[in-house]
């Protein structure tokens, strides 16, 4: 029978699609398929609802199909349940509102091309950060954004026209910046020191490294290096830190997962949501790609997804305090041996 029969391919692509992130190999055929997990959640529990309305399993080949599609249920939504309110939250949230230990950080992926620099303007006036995030910016992204650099007095950029620019605006003292290309040269990342109000120093990694897809780059080698290089980074800072930017990489994948456990930062979207960021386009195909962690030095005020104003992802706001209390509460991620040798193996290789 014809819906049958669509129901065991599909199915059986469903299944292949979540088993093949299993393999630890970095060619993007195997890394791209970590990106639509509730997607295909989603369409898993269609199919099996599909399969007992229309065929309730009776024969061998329908049981063994019911079997295998609710397995990868209970795996795919094993994997999703962190980032759904269900589960715990694994930054605390604020108690209290201690405005001069703050901070308010916009990352925003404008998409170089589009040219709705109006919008952005806007966006940041109602959001109101202290800091502002812009990546894949140019020289015309640059010239755009002028006018909001004497709200925004420090400043470090570094505009390409690769795709791969990145713009960072301050309104709060910044110190010890630099723009590292810590992998590929033609992909930059920035490392400074912010000084929150209260005089606390804080540590800020922003990176935008390159996505395991065929026409940006065959592997995901140099993507994982550089996101558990920072990992390793934060790990050694003797302050607190954050790490925000457009990771190119999932927030369930092994190795932002990995990058979590080996850096010791938290996500501030587990027991939360998802907080999609990319696609802003196709309702149906969002992942959360854009992402801010930090330390357990901090709780959470907010954090929100806002206008795309034209690009392809959705900015994303959040604002974090810095909070001794919330320090003592926070259950900072551990890296077994087995995850530190994984690491410092995926640093070591070569592309």
């Amino acid at each position: 029978m014809l819906l049958y029969q669509i129901i065991f391919y599909f199915s059986l692509f469903i299944i292949l699609s979540t088993a093949i992130p299993l393999i630890r190999n970095d060619y993007w055929v195997f890394r791209v398929f970590e990106y639509p997990r509730l997607q295909k959640l989603i369409l898993n529990a269609l199919l099996l609802a599909t399969l007992f309305i229309f065929f309730f399993p009776v024969e061998v080949k329908e049981i063994a199909l019911a079997i295998a599609l609710a397995l990868n249920l209970i795996y795919l939504g094993i994997k999703v349940y962190p980032f759904t309110p269900l589960a715990p939250k694994q930054l605390v949230k604020s108690s209290g509102n201690n405005a001069a230990n703050s901070i308010k950080l916009l990352v925003a992926n404008v998409f170089q091309d589009n040219q709705n620099s109006a919008a952005y303007h806007q966006l940041i006036k109602e959001s109101n950060p202290d800091l502002v995030l812009m990546v894949e910016t140019n020289r015309w992204w640059e010239a755009q954004m002028a006018g909001i650099e004497s709200n925004y007095p420090y400043q470090i950029k570094e505009p390409l026209e690769n795709t791969y620019g990145m713009m960072l605006y301050s309104r709060l003292k910044l110190a010890d910046g630099a723009v590292h290309y810590l992998v590929e040269d033609d992909i930059p990342s920035i490392e400074v020191n912010v000084s929150l109000n209260s005089g606390q120093q804080v540590k800020l990694y922003c990176l935008h490294p390159k996505p395991p897809v065929p026409q940006e780059s065959a592997t995901s080698t140099e993507r994982d290096r550089e996101i558990l290089l920072v990992g390793q980074k934060a790990k050694s800072s003797p302050i607190p830190v954050i790490v925000a930017g457009d990771l190119n990489d999932v927030a369930w994948s092994y190795t932002t997962e990995l990058f979590s456990k080996t850096s010791g930062l938290l996500d501030p979207r587990k027991g939360r949501g998802f907080f999609n960021s990319f696609n802003a386009k196709y309702f149906f195909l969002r992942f959360p790609l854009d992402h801010i962690f930090c330390s357990s030095h901090f709780s959470l005020k907010s954090i929100n997804t806002l206008d795309s104003c034209g690009s392809d992802h959705f900015p994303i706001c959040v604002e974090l305090q810095y909070d001794t209390h919330a320090e003592l509460i926070n259950e900072e991620p551990e890296a077994t041996p087995e995850d530190m040798e994984l690491a410092q193996e995926k640093i070591n290789k070569e592309a």
